[in-house]
């Protein structure tokens, strides 16, 4: 099954939300609807980034979890920008 992943750059946090709190919410919200392979939190450029790898049948799937993860991130977080990728012969390609 294609590997895909949702990468989104984090503004801020919501009112009275730990940071600790972003990325399990983040992969709780893939969770519900697919297979999470993996999740990270690093810090590029001085904005924290977040990443939710999980598996999907295709991309108009991959693109509709991607969703799902933002919406659902939206409520302890603001994603500034997101993206979703697709593994491709060992490249992140975009989803469109």
């Amino acid at each position: 099954m294609p590997s895909y992943r949702v990468t989104m750059t984090i503004g801020a946090l919501q009112p009275g939300v730990r940071p600790d709190a972003v990325l399990p919410a983040a992969a709780a919200a893939a969770a519900e609807l697919t297979t999470v392979e993996a999740s990270d939190l690093a810090v590029v450029a001085g904005s924290a980034r977040v990443t939710v790898r999980f598996t999907a049948d295709d991309g108009d799937l991959a693109l509709a979890i991607g969703e799902h993860v933002v919406a659902t991130t939206r409520q302890v977080a603001v994603p500034a920008t997101w993206l979703v990728t697709e593994r491709v012969k060992g490249r992140w390609l975009p989803v469109r």
